[in-house]
């Protein structure tokens, strides 16, 4: 097991070193010795590059900040950048917000819950008034609950 993990361990440093262009020599390990073999690295010849190295054709970005020091990041023109800024932030913060949260605050009874407590008080009156009993075991009346015959 440890002769395997140490082989593994050998290789993985043996091709990390050979992307480096370091040489290195192979390592083996057999039973409880270890076999040193020459790299298969050293033989290998490096490659020369088949295209040569040239500069970018297209010239750097221009710096909006120079034309620009109020740059917000909508547009390179500082008249549309800064109507941009205030269209978003008008939306963001006038529209969403403002409205947002009133609608919110008046939206009508969130799941029912309102709806669902008056509607167990008014049993509850009923219920006391007529003197049944407040709460049953049944939901539906068993009596008109017709099941299928036993076959």
């Amino acid at each position: 097991m440890a002769a395997r993990l140490l082989s593994l361990y050998g290789r993985c440093l043996s091709a990390a070193g050979a992307m480096r262009g370091l040489p290195a020599a192979r390592v083996r390990w057999e039973s409880s010795r270890a076999v040193i073999a020459p790299s298969g690295v050293e033989k290998k010849r490096q490659r020369e590059p088949t295209m040569q190295w040239q500069e970018d054709p297209e010239p750097e970005d221009e710096n909006v900040y120079a034309k620009n020091p109020d740059f917000h990041g909508y547009d390179s023109d500082p008249v549309v950048d800064v109507w941009n800024m205030r269209a978003v932030f008008f939306f963001g913060f006038s529209i969403v917000l403002v409205f947002g949260t009133t609608f919110v605050a008046y939206v009508p009874d969130y799941r029912m819950q309102e709806w669902a407590r008056r509607e167990a008080e008014r049993l509850v009156k009923y219920r006391e008034v007529n003197g049944l009993p407040i709460m049953e075991s049944n939901y539906f009346d068993p009596s008109k609950i017709q099941l299928p015959e036993d076959d």
